[in-house]
């Protein structure tokens, strides 16, 4: 999370591991470092789907494990508001249906987010098909169990059908675009703009296993880029601004933990979560003159964002700050 925090990332959702101590320990360590954070201790029992090693014995045990992990940190957390638990089925072909059905309990219970992958590619949508048939869709799986609701974010999001982008409008679920990922793995290329008109609310993911930039900056440059890909295939409406992008990295990212009007903005009333950006002069006097970000002098403000998106780097974020605490500071 330190890593994270130095490109200015005040909240992350985590996916941590099968193991309760492992991912009570990530707990610990966003709240040491004062990120606020969901942690989720990842739930998979469906055998085929992955190593024996690297699942829960049973639907009963992984819907256990994940109680007892999220009673773990609302315990250390103890109302501080930084550090919360997130329940976490892999994605709907690592769960059987009772796990699926029991996370989905924990979840109404405990008033828990939920975290999950839909839609990442093709191959993926027709092995959900073939796991379950009696579903209409992959977003129709989650329903079923209780899992698509106003607390949901779903990763990627990047086959969607028009019944899939009603239902997780009308069930009030966040989309969590991950552009680097779908582009490095050759998934696809969500339509961001598709699914904002649509109504449903979207943010950004990095996405750390597919994707290669623990960065939300690189991952607003990317949607920005994958936006333009998107358009190339005549729909031209789908690029996104470099404002827009800005956006969903921010006040987006916000909505979709959570934590809208909360944090994302500078409106009077919300928590200090903010980023000193420092940006570089030509000349080299002064701070700033590390980084590839250019400043000549007669750049706009608009001009001096666009440049900071394009070319900013961790080399950039000078200090960040998370409820008003310092929690990073480039020296």
């Amino acid at each position: 999370m330190r890593k994270t925090l130095s490109h200015g990332t005040t909240t992350a959702a985590y996916y941590a591991t099968v193991d309760v101590a492992s991912t009570n320990l990530l707990a610990d360590l966003c709240l040491a470092a004062g990120q606020r954070a969901l942690v989720g201790r990842v739930c998979m029992d469906e055998r085929g789907m992955c190593p024996d090693w690297y699942r829960d014995g049973s639907a009963r045990e992984g819907v256990d494990r994940a109680r007892e992990s999220a009673e773990y940190i609302a315990r250390v957390d103890a109302g501080r508001g930084l550090v919360r638990a997130v329940v976490t089925p892999r994605f709907a072909p690592s769960c059987s249906p009772e796990m699926l059905r029991g996370l989905g309990e924990l979840a109404r219970e405990k008033g828990l987010h939920v975290q999950t992958h839909i839609s990442e590619n093709e191959g993926e949508i027709g092995l959900v098909r073939e796991m379950f048939p009696e579903d209409e869709s992959y977003a129709g799986v989650y329903d079923r169990f209780g899992l698509l609701g106003e607390r949901t974010i779903l990763a990627h999001a990047v086959h969607l059908s028009e019944e899939e982008v009603r239902l997780i409008r009308e069930r009030g679920a966040k989309v969590s675009h991950c552009p680097c990922s779908n582009s490095s793995i050759t998934s696809g290329e969500a339509r961001v703009r598709w699914l904002m008109d649509s109504g449903v609310t979207c943010g950004l993911g990095t996405d750390m296993s597919g994707g290669y930039s623990p960065s939300v900056l690189e991952a607003a440059r990317q949607a920005l880029l994958v936006s333009r890909h998107v358009a190339m295939k005549g729909e031209e409406k789908a690029k996104l601004s470099v404002e827009e992008v800005l956006y969903l990295a921010t006040r987006g990212g916000a909505e979709v933990v959570g934590l809208g009007g909360k944090v994302g903005g500078f409106e009077v009333g919300m928590e200090w979560d903010a980023q000193l950006v420092v940006l570089g002069n030509v000349d080299g006097e002064g701070e700033g003159e590390d980084g590839d970000v250019d400043v000549f002098g007669w750049e706009s403000w608009e001009e001096r964002v666009a440049k900071w998106l394009f070319n900013g780097d961790d080399r950039n974020t000078r200090k960040v700050w998370v409820k008003g605490r310092l929690v990073h500071e480039r020296k």
